[in-house]
This record gives structure tokens, C-alpha cells and sequence, in this order.
């Protein structure tokens, strides 16, 4: 996140296999910006033997009051399970990135949307070619769609034009990138250049409140 977000940063590395105990380490990274520097916190905490199991209790004393919480989650959550609901209670939102996961679990996603507010590193991936398909309305409400992606960037991709077209898109196709026929014609890419991992994170923490047509959408691909 360079110096786009100073923060104090905490990085939970899980050793459930450890011998219980508690290792930190603190680093300060400061950024240059004209006659002044941008700094942030890290600080590193590996949860060793049983600490893994109550990470909030870590966690909550080094937050900084008054500043909003963020949580970025990699890999797949293991939703339902303590370690990971104490977690979704204490922070404001929860980042995720559907396409790491083995199994697109969309259902179990959508019932934390009251709980906390959802951002899916996957969905914002498909930004570019949700502008080119409203680009196409209204004429794209009749017309045939057909979506060619990864798994997570389709299969959000369809959900969201299930719900905002209130009909059923065709099943997705796999393919290496997201690739969209409309009326049997192929659509062009859109020109724009794709967003670094580290854009894609720093945009979420720009925003706060909940996003009605994401959970459409991902409530879309948990029916489909």
C-alpha cells in the first residue's frame, strides 16, 4: 500500500501446530513525498498452538481508537468458525478475493453482508467490462449473453447481470480472462490496463459502506 494508506498494519500468520505462545515483530516503513515522508506501522504476529484460536483478543489491544478497521482475508475463510467470526465482529470491513478460494462459497458470503461490509478483490476485477455491458443498454436486455472467465470474475460477472437484467444469464465458460459474446458477436476488451494486486487492495480501503449491487450480484451467484 506504499505511503497511499498510512496505517498500522497487523499481519496474523497462523502456527496452530506450534508450541502455544505469542512471536511479534514491529517494523516501521517510511515513504518520501516532497519535504515531508509518510510512515506506517507493521507489525507481524505469528499465533502459535491455541493463540489461533482467539485472534480478536490479540488483535484488540493494538487497534488505533476512532480509525475504521479493515480486514483482508487470503485465501479461502473458514466461515463458521470462531476464529473467523471473531474477527468479522471487530472490523468494519472484510476483504476478501473469491478467486483464491477452491470453492466459490457465495452463500456463505452473502450471510455476513449484515454482519459487515463485504469488498471481493474478484469483483472489482470485472469493473472494466461491467462499464462496457451498461455501455450496451438497453438493447443488451434481450440480446443473448454468453461470459467466458476465471471462475470467481465470471461467475460474479453473470450474477450481476442476473440481477440487475432480472433474468437468467447462460452458465459460464472456463477461460484464462474474461471474454463476453452479445447477440452472437464477440465484444471487444475493454482498453483499459489491468489494476496491480496492490491498486485493486488500496481502492478498497477508500470505502465504507456497504455495496448493494456487489451483494446483488453475489447473492445472483449463489443461486445460480
Amino acid at each position: 500500500m506504499a505511503e497511499r494508506h498510512p496505517s498500522r498494519t497487523l499481519l496474523l500468520v497462523p502456527a496452530p501446530d506450534a508450541e502455544d505462545g505469542l512471536d511479534a515483530r514491529l517494523a516501521i516503513r517510511c515513504f518520501p513525498i516532497s519535504d515531508r515522508a509518510i510512515c506506517g506501522e507493521v507489525i507481524e504476529l505469528t499465533l502459535r498452538g491455541n493463540r489461533v484460536e482467539a485472534p480478536a483478543s490479540i488483535v484488540l489491544p493494538l487497534l488505533v481508537s476512532d480509525l475504521p478497521v479493515f480486514c483482508r482475508w487470503r485465501g479461502e475463510p473458514p466461515f463458521g468458525t470462531g476464529r473467523f467470526d471473531q474477527l468479522v465482529d471487530i472490523v468494519d470491513r472484510l476483504i476478501v478475493d473469491s478467486s483464491e478460494w477452491e470453492e466459490l462459497q457465495y452463500g456463505e458470503l452473502a450471510e455476513l453482508f449484515s454482519h459487515v461490509a463485504v469488498s471481493d478483490i474478484a469483483w472489482a476485477r470485472t469493473d472494466d467490462w461491467r462499464r462496457e455491458l451498461a455501455a450496451c443498454w438497453p438493447g443488451i436486455r434481450e440480446q443473448e449473453i454468453r461470459i467466458r472467465g476465471p471462475q470467481a470474475e465470471a461467475a460474479l460477472l453473470r450474477g450481476w447481470l442476473n440481477a440487475r437484467l432480472d433474468r437468467a444469464v447462460r452458465a459460464v465458460e472456463p477461460a484464462a480472462a474474461l471474454a463476453v459474446r452479445l447477440g452472437g458477436e464477440e465484444l471487444p476488451a475493454p482498453k483499459v490496463e489491468p489494476a496491480t494486486p496492490s491498486d485493486l487492495l488500496s481502492e478498497q480501503l477508500d470505502h465504507f459502506s456497504r455495496d448493494p449491487i456487489y451483494e446483488a450480484a453475489v447473492l445472483a451467484a449463489a443461486g445460480a
